[in-house]
């Protein structure tokens, strides 16, 4: 790190000003999936909230689409189409539930299940997402022309249907 000083006007008191000198990222790192992995989604999160939505987060985008798709579905079976764990799924539920997106019915033949659906609000929020997000996943793919991109996606789904796999292994 360097050290620099400056000082605004004769007389005045120094104060020490620092440049940040970025260290180097391991090779042991770069070489690391999970690592580069946490880079796409660390980066993908915070052009996120500057594109999308400061308050609406991804996984509560995936259960609005999912609700809008199917509604009426359970809140554990949503919680498997949209690749969350079912405590996460409930919070997530309880968060658009109290921002008054979706409501939660209890399953007339099953006390235990709670069905999702969308409210009016939440069908707007989610119109209205739907075309940022669009435009988001453009500027994401943007270097890349048609054949590229589904090739990348696949890639990405087999990647991730691979590492759902080892994690579901005892």
């Amino acid at each position: 790190m360097a050290d620099e000083t400056t000082s605004s006007a004769p007389g005045s008191p120094v104060a020490p000003r620092t440049t940040e000198v970025p260290a180097a990222v391991p090779p042991a790192l770069t070489a690391a999936p999970g690592y580069q992995v946490r880079r796409l989604y660390q980066a993908y999160l915070a052009v996120w909230v500057r594109a999308v939505d400061p308050t609406l987060t991804g996984p509560q985008f995936a259960v609005l689409t999912a609700v809008d798709t199917t509604p009426g579905r359970d809140q554990r079976s949503m919680a498997s189409a949209v690749a969350l764990d079912t405590s996460t799924m409930a919070d997530v539920a309880r968060r658009l539930e109290s921002r008054g997106l979706i409501v939660r019915r209890t399953d007339a033949t099953d006390g235990r299940r709670k069905l999702l659906f969308l409210t009016e609000d939440g069908e707007r929020t989610l119109r209205a997402a739907q075309e940022r997000v669009r435009r988001l996943d453009e500027r994401l793919m943007a270097p890349y022309d048609a054949a590229q991109r589904a090739a990348v996606m696949r890639l990405l789904t087999s990647l991730a249907d691979h590492w759902e796999g080892l994690a579901g292994e005892s």
